[in-house]
């Protein structure tokens, strides 16, 4: 193939914005638009036709939208509770299946996404876009190049103040407020996991054994329904399952620690602090800092004004480091979603399936990193009992190789 023809099913925030960044890769086209809603799916082909010229079929049915000859890739931005089960039926109809990101309801369904894949062998991708993000790249090269050492310990987290997006679930037709009112669990872990879960090379010669998580009470939502900026007033009164901080710790095979953190229902920046601490050195998002050999008295206290050990905050010390999709990245590009992370990674995404390659972020991960909801929600269950992980991959990661998500810097690798 020299294109591949999408359907994309899903057309809520998220959604739209993919049309967007699909539309920007030239070897993508959306030849169908499918939603639940009529107003969605005209909106839909409008955002089509503005931004590539076709006008898009649409549909309200994705079993109608399986059957359309016309499409050979399935892009799924729909709720949450439906990913893995439209990338079942996608796997099944044999449509090279992209599946937005979120954490699954039951660990069965998990293994349900496993043998679909196995059976069919329908290329999946899970399209975490924080795993092409600058940064997170940045320290996965300084690691595979041992600049860090020996890895002992990542950290991340969903930090987004979502108490208005959450509480306008019924205004503006969006799941959160469901998932909020009704479960208690690490619900969105895989922008935290993801770039960790690659850079300790997860299901492939690493693996996670065991989770454990604790909650705060839930409290930050009610105290904002009196809020002005509460979209709706009817809710006024409601109480929630969810707990405003979700903490879990994750032990790794190979002897690392993994710490993520849920937290969208208190004010606060917007953050994923992302950090990986290894033997000689770190990485921390926070600050945009990598600390490398520091040679200073390692019992001082850090402040910006003193010189500890190397930073690589230098643009041009930076710079080198990046992999080469970064480098070469328009103001186009890094306009179409996510500062430039949501276009290479679509547009990595298309370029792997039309070679027909493995595609870098896998069935086995996707089960993986979207398993962590379901296993968190024991956790919390049981009282903050430690929960044995599933190995998805059967025993196979033993032996399966590294698979980063973008080649990285080879002449300095090799």
């Amino acid at each position: 193939m020299e294109k591949l023809h999408f359907g994309v099913v899903g057309l809520g925030q998220r959604g739209h914005g993919l049309l967007k960044t699909v539309s920007m890769v030239k070897q993508a086209e959306i030849v169908a638009v499918c939603d639940l809603y009529q107003d969605r799916v005209e909106e839909g082909i409008r955002v089509v036709e503005k931004e590539r010229g076709n006008t898009p079929k649409g549909y309200l049915s994705f079993e109608e939208m399986l059957c359309d000859p016309s499409v050979d890739t399935v892009l799924i931005a729909t709720p949450w509770d439906e990913h893995i089960r439209m990338a079942i039926e996608s796997m099944k109809a044999h449509k090279i299946t992209a599946s937005e990101i979120g954490g699954a309801y039951d660990v069965e369904e998990c293994w349900e996404l496993i043998r679909t894949y196995e059976e069919t062998k329908t290329p999946i991708m899970f399209m975490e876009n924080c795993c092409f993000d600058s940064f997170e790249l940045l320290s996965t090269t300084l690691a595979r190049l041992d600049f860090l050492g020996d890895i002992v310990y990542c950290h991340g987290c969903y930090s987004h103040d979502l108490r208005d997006e959450v509480l306008g679930g019924n205004v503006n037709r969006h799941y959160r407020l469901k998932n909020y009112r009704k479960r208690n669990c690490e619900n969105y872990p895989t922008h935290e996991i993801g770039p960790i879960a690659k850079l300790l090379d997860i299901n492939r010669g690493n693996r996670f054994t065991k989770l454990v998580s604790y909650v705060s009470k839930a409290v930050g939502l009610e105290s904002f329904e009196t809020d002005e900026r509460n979209p709706d007033k009817r809710l006024i009164g409601q109480r929630f399952a969810q707990g405003d901080i979700v903490t879990t710790m994750i032990q790794c095979a190979n002897g690392e620690v993994v710490t993520i953190r849920l937290d969208t229902t208190l004010p606060k920046y917007y953050s994923r602090e992302f950090m990986v601490r290894g033997t000689k050195g770190l990485c921390s998002q926070e600050g945009n800092m990598v600390l490398l050999d520091p040679k200073n008295n390692p019992h001082e206290f850090f402040s910006p004004e003193l010189v500890y050990g190397k930073y690589l905050n230098n643009a041009n010390d930076y710079h080198q480091y990046l992999p080469e999709l970064w480098k070469n990245i328009s103001p186009e590009e890094q306009a179409a979603g996510h500062g430039g992370m949501d276009y290479l990674m679509m547009k990595t995404f298309v370029e792997t399936a039309l070679k027909g390659e493995e595609l870098p972020i896998d069935v086995y991960d996707m089960a993986t990193w979207a398993s962590i909801s379901v296993l968190s929600e024991a956790s919390i269950a049981l009282g903050g009992n430690s929960v044995v992980f599933p190995d998805f991959t059967k025993g196979k990661w033993i032996s399966r190789e590294r698979k980063d998500v973008t080649p990285l810097i080879d002449h300095i690798l090799d």
